[in-house]
């Protein structure tokens, strides 16, 4: 389907698949575009670990998850 999908281990990695693009990237916040929404993920220390075409990593202090 396409869908955005993130899985989190407790606060301080997510892994995310199928996203379609990095649009802001800093310590704090790190903003994704997905096929029908973006995913804003905010914290402290944030950081992507790796990224492919496919899916990525953040680890970080993950404070706030929300689908725009």
């Amino acid at each position: 389907m396409g869908a955005l999908k993130v899985t989190m281990t407790g606060n301080r990695e997510a892994w995310i698949e199928n996203y379609r693009g990095i649009l802001e990237y800093t310590e704090q916040m790190i903003l994704l575009q997905g096929k029908t929404c973006q995913a804003c993920f905010e914290g402290t220390g944030l950081s992507i670990d790796y990224y492919t075409n496919e899916d990525m990593k953040i680890s970080g202090c993950i404070c706030c998850v929300r689908y725009l």
